[in-house]
C-alpha cells in the first residue's frame, strides 16, 4: 500500500505526464536524501503497478570528496542491489575538466552529469533519465535566476521535463515535495541516506541561497517561501506554454533556416506582442544550438531594441559567438563563423554520372538504373532507410546535379501539397540542427527531386504506371565541424 507522500508524486507524474509510454526509466542516485526518496519511492510505484516501465539506476562520482565519495558509490550499489535494480556508474574528473575549460566547479560537475547520464542513458536504451530535484531546488533556482536577471521563462523554475537530444528525457518526479517532507519520508519509511558535507559550504552560490537567503526571507513571510516560490514558477511556466502556443502558429511562416542561420521578415515580427518576441528570439538562438545560461535579459533587450531601430548592418554579438543583425528587413541570427563552413574543400555543384558513381565531399552517390517491378517495390519499401532512394526515371529531366543547400531553394516535399521554400520545410518539420548540418540536395534541370536524407520530391514518386526505376545510394557522409 502505497504511503501519502508516495501518492502524492504518484499524481504529480499523472498530471505532468512525465513517463508517458516509456519502456525504460533510468534513476539517477547520488545517494543523497532527495536520490534516496526517489528511487524508493519509484520502485513502490513500480511494486503497486503504478508504473510499469523498467527500472534501471545510475551513479555519478565526481570524485571531489576523497573517501566520502567512494562510500556514496558504494551505498548505491548496495540500495540497487537490496532493490534488484541494474546499476550503471560513471567517474568524472571533474577538476581536470574544469580547468581545462575554466569553468567553475559547479558549472563543470553539472555539464558532465548531464553528459554522462544521457551516455547511460543512450547504453541502457532508456528515453527517460529521473532526478531528484523537489520544491526547494526549484525555489533556489527561480532566486538564483532573479539574481542574475530573467524573464518569465526563467521564473518557471525547474520544468517537470526537459527533453534532450536523441529524443531523451529528463523529468522530475519530486518537484511536487519539499525538502521536510523528504526527510519525514525517509524516516518514516526507516531508510538511510548519504550527507554531503559540502552542500553546508556557502562559498558555493546555491548553498548560500539555500542556509542564508532563504532563511532570511522566510524571516519576513508568513507562509512557506519555498511554496510562494512553487506558485509564481507555476504560474510562469503556465504563462511560457501560452507564449508558445502563439509562437508555434507564426513560427513555420516567419522562420526561415539555412546552413548559416536564420533569418525573420521584421514586417511579419514587429506586429506581435513583446512576449512573444521574447520568445521568438529565444528560439531562433536555441534552433541554432546556442546555450542559454549565458544570455541574459540584456541581451534580448538589446536584440528587440534592434528590431525596433531596423538599421541595416548594425548586429549584436552574444555569448560563444553568435551574433545577431538587422539587414534590409531582415532579422538575421548567425553562427559562430567557424561552424558555418560545413563541407570543406566541397566543390559547389557536381554532376552525377547516371548511371554510375560520383563523389561529392564526403559522399559517394551511386546511380542505377532499372526496370520496375512491384514485388521489388514492396521489398523495398519494407527495407528502406534515409540513405536511399527510388525515383521515376520517366519524371527526372537530365542532368542531375548535387549540391550543398542555396538561399532561396524551393521544392516540393513528398507528401505535402505544393512547393515550399525548404528552409520552412525544416523548420515545420523540426529536423534538429544537427542534421541540417549534412543536408544534401540532389536536383535535375528543373527542380529539386531529393532532399538528403529527409524527403524526396513528390514531383518524381514512383506510382503504378511507373516503368523505369532511378536508384539513388548516398553512403559515406559525414558532416564537417
Amino acid at each position: 500500500m502505497l504511503t501519502e507522500f508516495e501518492n502524492k508524486v504518484a499524481g504529480f507524474i499523472k498530471d505532468n505526464e512525465l513517463f508517458g509510454s516509456a519502456a525504460k526509466v533510468l534513476l539517477a542516485v547520488s545517494g543523497g536524501a532527495d536520490s534516496t526518496a526517489l528511487l524508493h519511492t519509484i520502485c513502490a510505484l513500480k511494486t503497486e503497478g503504478v508504473l510499469s516501465a523498467e527500472l534501471i539506476c545510475a551513479h555519478i562520482n565526481h570524485q571531489l570528496r576523497g573517501s566520502q565519495a567512494e562510500m556514496d558509490e558504494d551505498f548505491v550499489i548496495a540500495e540497487a542491489a537490496r532493490l534488484n535494480l541494474s546499476l550503471m556508474t560513471r567517474r568524472l574528473d571533474v577538476r581536470g575538466f574544469a580547468r581545462k575549460n575554466k569553468l567553475s566547479i559547479e558549472t563543470a560537475a553539472r555539464k558532465l552529469r548531464i553528459e554522462s547520464l544521457l551516455d547511460i542513458a543512450k547504453a541502457g536504451n532508456c528515453n527517460c533519465v529521473a532526478t531528484a530535484h523537489q520544491k526547494n531546488d526549484n525555489a533556489e533556482t527561480v532566486i538564483q535566476r532573479l539574481c542574475r536577471g530573467t524573464g518569465f521563462r526563467g521564473l518557471a523554475g525547474i520544468w517537470p521535463v526537459r527533453s534532450f537530444a536523441d529524443d531523451i528525457k529528463f523529468v522530475r518526479p519530486l518537484l511536487c515535495v519539499r525538502r521536510d517532507e523528504i526527510i519525514e519520508y525517509l524516516k518514516k519509511r526507516n531508510l538511510r541516506w548519504r550527507l554531503d558535507h559540502t552542500n553546508y559550504h556557502c562559498t558555493y552560490r546555491r548553498n548560500y541561497i539555500r542556509h542564508r537567503l532563504i532563511p532570511a526571507l522566510q524571516r519576513q513571510c508568513s507562509d512557506s517561501i519555498v511554496e510562494r516560490l512553487s506558485e509564481l514558477a507555476q504560474s510562469a511556466h503556465r504563462f511560457h506554454r501560452l507564449i508558445c502556443s502563439s509562437v508555434d502558429k507564426v513560427w513555420p511562416e516567419l522562420a526561415d533556416c539555412s546552413d548559416d542561420g536564420l533569418k525573420m521578415d521584421l514586417k511579419m515580427f514587429q506586429p506581435e506582442p513583446p512576449a512573444v518576441k521574447v520568445e521568438l528570439v529565444r528560439r531562433s538562438l536555441a534552433s541554432l544550438g546556442s546555450g542559454e545560461r549565458n544570455l541574459t535579459q540584456e541581451h534580448l533587450k538589446r536584440i528587440l531594441q534592434l528590431t525596433e531601430q531596423n538599421i541595416s548592418g548594425r548586429k549584436i554579438e552574444l555569448p560563444d559567438g553568435f551574433v545577431v543583425g538587422s539587414e534590409y528587413g531582415k532579422l538575421i541570427f548567425a553562427r559562430p563563423q567557424e561552424r558555418r563552413q560545413l563541407w570543406k574543400q566541397t566543390k559547389k555543384s557536381v554532376e552525377l554520372e547516371v548511371p554510375g558513381r560520383t563523389r561529392f565531399g564526403n559522399c559517394l552517390i551511386e546511380a542505377t538504373i532499372f526496370e520496375a517491378d512491384e514485388k521489388q517495390l514492396k521489398k523495398f519499401k519494407a527495407e528502406k532507410n534515409e540513405f536511399i532512394e527510388w525515383l521515376d526515371l520517366d519524371k527526372v529531366k537530365p542532368p542531375l546535379v548535387v549540391r550543398l543547400r542555396e538561399d532561396g531553394d524551393r521544392f516540393w516535399p513528398l507528401g505535402l501539397e505544393g512547393e515550399k521554400k525548404v528552409g520552412k520545410f525544416l523548420t515545420a518539420a523540426k529536423v534538429p540542427q544537427e542534421l541540417r548540418k549534412k543536408l544534401l540536395i540532389v536536383a535535375d534541370s528543373e527542380k529539386i527531386i531529393w532532399l538528403w536524407p529527409i524527403r524526396m520530391s513528390e514531383q518524381v514518386k514512383i506510382i503504378s504506371e511507373t516503368q523505369k526505376i532511378l536508384q539513388l545510394q548516398i553512403t559515406d557522409a559525414s558532416p564537417v565541424h
